[in-house]
């Protein structure tokens, strides 16, 4: 007969015991019955253990219960329902609690992979790692900016740029700082943003990036061309007038002169004079015209019309304008497509300008260089975008003027405007593309149209 119950189990072992007991001691007193004693013993010894384990069962479930929990192992479940309904209850609660953790396991592990999803989609940058250096967590923006598969530490970054890793490292909670560096030959502005947290003990950095290189750009060449507005309208209106007034100064000197001749040589010297430092103010007056006209261009740049047309045909008419003065000043010079069919889709006449100012612009730097090298590359970067490089082997450029050459009336040659590299500047801009210069002094300098 099987017992389903608990307590009718206990007490059946305990009477069984009890009986057992009984003849133990009964046969103890008679010697002929000593083999039969022993054997009593063992077996209430064996009672004793098996009741013992049996009370325990309920320690047992307990400490299942709390390995499972431990090991957070949720698939454990407890269904013995043959001690009782007491015990039927304490299976219940255990399952409950159990399912419970499991659900909050579930909701968590949920919850993590909906921020990781996020993080991954964001296009801001983001590196999380610790104070030693091993990256935790970095997003598809990171690798998209950096160009980078894998990062497991962050001196790993000096495959990008030397710098870069003692930056991260350095910065602290609430720390903001704009970084600038070529990846691919494009130049990046990245703007940094640090917090820390701690997390199972461990102290994390969180840095966040984003490349405002194009928002920057586009806000300073609307800056410069607001103040070229201004100052060429008051220039204009105050020019104006003078110079309009000294021209009719000046033809009133010519006509008295003419009508009435001087009456001696004093009075012919004076009214040369006057006549003279009127033309004097009336040709300033026109060469300020002229200057301010001259930059008034920068801000009436003619809207590109975009079309498709080979880089080779961009290639063979610019150097078609330039190869007289090329072959005058003896500079050798070379030209490269990769493919040969390459096509870019931009506005021809407005990237041919560009084009001339960046070789006028070689053309000088190695003037006065003993083999003077000309290098113009067309092709697609990793990025998959059409770069047009033009390189030179001239002097270079001094490192504290690198960041002002495209800045409007700034030059470092004698008889330069200011005007090209910036007009370049607004013509790449309008196509949504970018340029940028890499160069040292005594290296030559290496200019990149990215479209």
């Amino acid at each position: 007969m099987v017992y389903k119950r608990f307590r009718i189990q206990i007490i059946f072992r305990v009477v069984i015991m009890a009986i057992t007991l009984f003849f133990i001691f009964y046969l103890f007193q008679k010697p002929a019955y000593l083999v039969s004693t022993l054997i009593l013993i063992v077996i209430s010894i064996a009672q004793v253990i098996s009741l013992i384990r049996y009370t325990e069962q309920t320690n047992r479930k307990l400490s299942r219960f709390f390995e499972s929990i431990r090991h957070a192992d949720f698939s454990t479940s407890f269904s013995e329902n043959e001690l009782g309904k007491s015990f039927e209850g304490l299976n219940n609660e255990f399952n409950q609690v159990i399912a419970a953790f499991n659900k909050n396991k579930t909701e968590k592990e949920e919850h993590f992979n909906y921020l990781l999803t996020v993080i991954q989609h964001v296009s801001i940058g983001i590196i999380v790692f610790k104070r030693d250096g091993n990256v935790d967590v970095f997003n598809n923006a990171v690798k998209h900016l950096l160009q980078i598969n894998r990062l497991r530490k962050i001196s790993h970054l000096k495959e990008v740029s030397e710098e870069l890793p003692e930056k991260l490292l350095s910065m602290r909670a609430g720390d903001k700082t704009l970084f600038k560096l070529f990846v691919n030959d494009e130049l990046l502005q990245l703007s940094m943003h640090a917090t820390e947290f701690k997390m199972r003990g461990e102290e994390y950095i969180l840095v966040s990036f984003q490349d405002i290189h194009p928002e920057l750009e586009q806000k300073e060449i609307e800056s410069w061309q607001k103040l070229i507005r201004v100052l060429t309208h008051e220039i204009m209106n105050s020019i104006t007038p003078i110079s309009s007034l000294a021209a009719t100064i000046k033809e009133i000197l010519e006509e008295r002169r003419d009508n009435y001749p001087p009456r001696d040589e004093q009075e012919a010297e004076d009214i040369e004079s006057v006549t003279q430092a009127v033309a004097t103010i009336e040709n300033r007056g026109k060469g300020l015209l002229n200057f301010v006209e001259l930059y008034r261009n920068l801000t009436r740049i003619p809207k590109p019309h975009f079309r498709y047309f080979k880089a080779s045909t961009l290639f063979d008419s610019t150097m078609e304008l330039m190869n007289p003065k090329i072959e005058q000043l003896n500079i050798k010079c070379t030209t490269r497509i990769f493919p040969q069919d390459l096509k870019i889709l931009a506005d021809p006449d407005l990237i041919d300008q560009v084009l001339i100012n960046l070789i006028l612009n070689a053309l000088d730097a190695v003037a006065e260089v003993d083999k003077p090298q000309i290098t113009i590359v067309a092709s697609v970067n990793l990025n998959n975008r059409i770069t047009i490089e033009v390189a030179d082997n001239g002097k270079g450029i001094n490192q504290d003027i690198l960041d002002k050459i495209f800045m409007p009336f700034f030059t470092s040659k004698k008889s330069g405007s200011g005007i090209g590299l910036s007009l370049s500047r607004q013509i790449m801009q309008m196509h949504k593309g970018t340029i940028s210069v890499r160069s040292k002094p005594g290296e030559g300098a290496n200019f990149t149209m990215i479209f």
